[in-house]
């Protein structure tokens, strides 16, 4: 996506495992925020799917203590809330994997999601047409998990 030509508005920032960055990153004055990550929802690998998070059930889970290396998106989205509150319309684009980890530690995409990628991309720049046209003042931040 920080390749492609999106349009001013559009900001597209790589967190990888700065979980703690991410949190404090959404809590700026966006009105949305894309977060791209894998998401196990119990679908075929290489689904891909757009969820819209409900910020106030988040909030009333059960305290945890997060690990910034390994916050998955409803763990950056709490810690966020917690240091600042989410003021943006959050957006989860989310790919089933195949494996989040391996024994041996292998670090990449399995096929499936590999094969994923055009869909995720076709869907995100649907979310940003959608959000740029229905609201011209808007200012999308994709921010990949």
């Amino acid at each position: 996506m920080s390749r492609r030509v999106l349009p001013p508005q559009v900001r597209v920032v790589d967190f990888g495992i700065r979980g703690y960055d991410l949190a404090y990153a959404i809590t700026g004055s966006y009105d949305a925020v894309i977060l791209v990550d894998a998401v196990s929802v119990g679908s075929a690998p290489g689904t891909v799917c757009l969820v819209e998070p409900d910020l106030e059930s988040i909030t009333e889970l059960p305290p945890e203590y997060p690990d910034g290396h390994s916050l998955n998106p409803v763990g950056v989205l709490r810690m966020a809330q917690s240091v600042g509150g989410v003021s943006a319309k959050i957006y989860l684009v989310g790919c089933e994997p195949a494996l989040l980890e391996t024994e041996t530690g292998e670090m990449g995409l399995s096929e499936p999601v590999e094969a994923a990628i055009p869909r995720a991309v076709e869907l995100i720049d649907s979310l940003i047409f959608r959000l740029l046209s229905l609201e011209p003042k808007n200012t999308a931040g994709l921010v990949p998990a």
